[in-house]
């Protein structure tokens, strides 16, 4: 069994990730609800997860992946290199991040599901005995 690192994270993130979890858009509620109804089971999946000062979409600590859905604001300019900068230092950590535009998660749910188990696989495989290390942000 995958060892699920432990995160330390300022009381002003975990209150920023509560906010959020609350306030969620509906391509992300859509896809949270196509994680809990089990199409994503058995992954551990947590919403608004603090990671490294980051605040992630979605994401499976134990696999170390990062699920971000995107809505039109990431396709400015400005967006794309804090997207990228923020991409870099989770995978500096040993975080995959993958980017789902909405209309991926809106009109492609269950390909984008079988997608997500496709790189679960691949993760766990190559991850089996390996112990992440600790994530502090």
């Amino acid at each position: 069994m995958l060892k699920v690192p432990h995160f330390d994270v300022p009381s002003s993130n975990r209150r920023n990730a509560r906010r959020m979890r609350r306030q969620m858009t509906d391509t992300e509620l859509r896809f949270w609800n196509a994680v809990r109804a089990h199409r994503l089971d058995g992954l551990g999946f947590r919403r608004q997860l603090p990671i490294a000062g980051y605040i992630a979409d979605f994401a499976c600590p134990a696999l170390r992946l990062v699920v971000e859905i995107d809505g039109a604001g990431h396709t400015e300019d400005r967006m794309i290199r804090k997207d990228a900068e923020r991409d870099r230092r989770l995978r500096e950590l040993d975080w995959s991040v993958l980017r789902l535009s909405n209309e991926d998660v809106e009109r492609r749910l269950d390909e984008v599901c079988t997608h997500i188990l496709r790189i679960a696989a691949g993760r766990r495989n190559t991850s089996l005995h390996d112990t992440p290390p600790s994530v502090t942000s």
